[in-house]
């Protein structure tokens, strides 16, 4: 006969299963990023890291369960960021350290950054160009509970042509420079533009981007020449494909869009000379855009500031950075898909947040902005099952803002809660609460 303990044991597990404690959240309005309007007062109720039930009303909690009170506060999805650089960000003497800081150093910043974000309510990112390969370690890190930061889907090193945009080598003085290759991310024709999609992901990557045009931030003379032909791009979205990458590309002239388009790439990123043409293709293709206005206005603002840019930087930023919001508008207007991006580490890390109100001046409407921060970005990722929206079998990704963001879409640069997968980063309980009036019903 078995030990009575034994024959117990089914009984007692299960028990304690239905018995599991709970973290209830109150939350005083809930933006679930599904809705049209905001709801509440509303539980949600979190167990092993993702939401089990969204409720109305403040279910009182059970014996052992944790209850963290929002209900003087608008909560909504943990945001996502689709154009970041974690292990930079922009200043005087960058150009410089590419020469003085070792990649240690430049990892070690990375995780500064990461913490930022992730506090400024940005659960998810994408990181879209790197050095050392940091962003790929730095998602590892953050993924085994090593570092705190947001959850990372990165393309590594930028891809680009002998001279182009993300080509390391350039400004560097004869006797420095070298010839770099697919490793590096500078390729010369289609085997070149194959091999470094392949090595991209023998290094770890989630996705690819190329550099289609020329930039803003390089050591180069134009900002919007074309810098791929089209059957390079061809090559690098083929071979992305069959390893399962999306293709974001960076582009500032409308030519190298149309190229990029018409090879099938996934997202253009910036788009700032995009014109009638692009539009029609972008719709035509499913492209997506997105569009870092907050990096255009940063950089056109400093360079009006000497000494911030090198000379030859410094005309395109004054050019090129103040159009992207005028480009947002029109897209936005013809129905072209958006998605929330803005090129932190050019601006600022943690200041994400500007980019809502950014796109709300130009024509989008306080939830449309919210919602391609939350579920629009989930389907942007491919990621809708998991994230993006404030319901049951969601990962708990949450985060909260006093007051209606609705009304006053500034609040959304006061996060004072986040919550990423279940575990608290931030909770500023002893911020004075501004109430809930005003809180769209």
């Amino acid at each position: 006969m078995k030990p009575m303990a034994l024959l117990l044991a089914p009984a007692l597990l299960l028990a304690g299963a239905v018995a599991q404690a709970a973290t209830l959240i109150h939350a005083g309005a809930l933006i679930d990023g599904r809705a049209e309007r905001a709801g509440g007062p509303a539980t949600l109720v979190i167990e092993a890291g993702h939401i089990v039930a969204v409720e109305p009303g403040h279910r009182a909690p059970g014996p052992g369960d944790e209850l963290i009170d929002l209900s003087d506060a608008t909560v909504l999805p943990g945001f996502m960021d689709m154009h970041t650089h974690l292990s930079s960000e922009l200043g005087p003497r960058s150009y410089v350290e590419r020469f003085t800081q070792s990649a240690p150093q430049v990892t070690l910043r990375s995780t500064v950054n990461a913490r930022r974000t992730l506090e400024a309510g940005f659960t998810t990112v994408r990181d879209l160009g790197d050095s050392h390969n940091v962003s790929i370690a730095l998602r590892d890190a953050i993924a085994r509970g090593e570092v705190v930061g947001p959850r990372i889907f990165t393309s590594g090193k930028s891809i680009a042509t002998t001279g182009g945009h993300a080509d390391p080598t350039n400004g560097w003085a004869d006797h420095l420079a070298r010839d770099p290759g697919p490793r590096e991310g500078v390729i010369n024709g289609v085997a070149d533009a194959r091999k470094a999609v392949r090595q991209r992901y023998k290094d770890g990557a989630d996705l690819i981007k190329v550099t289609a045009t020329g930039g803003v931030l390089s050591l180069a003379t134009s900002g919007q020449n074309p810098q791929f032909l089209p059957d390079e791009l061809e090559a690098v979205v083929a071979t992305a494909r069959d390893y399962g990458f999306h293709v974001a590309a960076h582009a500032h002239g409308a030519e190298g869009m149309k190229r990029a388009i018409r090879a099938g790439v996934h997202s253009i990123e910036h788009g700032t000379y995009m014109d009638d043409e692009v539009i029609r293709l972008m719709k035509q293709h499913g492209t997506w855009y997105v569009p870092t206005i907050f990096a255009g206005r940063f950089v056109g603002e400093q360079a009006a500031v000497p000494g911030f840019f090198p000379d030859i930087v410094r005309p395109k930023a004054a050019a090129i950075g103040p159009q992207i919001q005028d480009t947002f508008a029109r897209a936005h207007k013809a129905g072209v898909k958006i998605v929330f991006g803005t090129d932190c580490g050019v601006g600022p890390h943690g200041q994400n947040a500007l980019e809502f109100g950014y796109m709300v001046e130009g024509g989008m409407t306080p939830m449309q902005a919210i919602r391609s921060a939350t579920s629009v970005a989930a389907e942007f990722l491919g990621i809708a099952d998991r994230l993006g929206t404030l319901e049951a079998g969601k990962l708990a990704d949450v985060v909260a803002v006093r007051g209606d963001p609705l009304a006053d879409i500034g609040r959304l640069r006061e996060v004072h809660f986040v919550m990423k997968e279940g575990v608290v980063h931030r909770h500023d309980a002893a911020v004075q609460a501004a109430g809930t009036a005003g809180l769209s019903e």
